[in-house]
């Protein structure tokens, strides 16, 4: 069930990627907050960088700017083929996030933004799992999601998503291994709540 519910996952975005791309594919189309703060991140995690969940890439593409080893993974067949075409300076490869194509300790940095949403809460864990081992020691995560009861479904514009709260995530970072650094709580679209962590293995 797991894998199936993936793969409806790809199915769903690779549906709607051209309307995706066509609204959010572009870094200028992000509240600028956000765009300050993986900025930010990025310029203080020296390294290989990993955007976890990439979607259309336009943030593997930020990360890989000045010749910076960046690679973006993402379920989505359609995201990818737009990320290749559009953002060639990043490298992009189809893969599950608990599963990743990558050796222990090969990344200092792993962005997931908003990719962690539409996974069954039960499989969040194996998801974080998978992002620590990939980093190397002291290396950190940054993670971007919607603020709510934990563990809650709603409907998304896609496909179906789970609220986290910052601190349900926390924990769950600490049992991966990660320790949580800093976060923060906004109001971006007007109705959903946002959040973001900072964590470091």
């Amino acid at each position: 069930m797991p894998d199936q519910e993936l793969a409806r996952i790809g199915r769903a975005y690779d549906a709607r990627a051209a309307e995706y791309v066509e609204l959010l594919g572009a870094v200028d189309d992000a509240a600028p907050e956000d765009r300050a703060l993986i900025e930010a991140w990025r310029g203080a995690t020296p390294g290989r960088l990993l955007d976890a969940g990439c979607g259309p890439g336009q943030w593997t593409d930020l990360l890989a700017a000045g010749g910076r080893d960046a690679v973006g993974l993402d379920l989505s067949a359609a995201f990818l083929a737009s990320a290749r075409a559009r953002f060639p300076s990043g490298r992009y490869v189809r893969a599950d996030l608990r599963a990743l194509p990558l050796a222990d300790a090969s990344c200092d940095g792993v962005l997931a933004w908003y990719s962690l949403i539409h996974l069954p809460p039960e499989l969040v864990p194996e998801a974080l799992a998978e992002i620590a081992r990939v980093l190397r020691p002291g290396g950190s995560v940054l993670l971007g999601f919607f603020d709510g009861e934990p563990r809650t479904p709603f409907d998304h514009q896609v496909t179906t998503a789970w609220w986290w709260s910052v601190e349900a995530m926390s924990d769950a970072l600490v049992v991966a291994g990660l320790r949580p650094r800093a976060s923060r709580r906004r109001h971006g679209d007007g109705h959903r709540p946002h959040a973001d962590l900072l964590a470091h293995r």
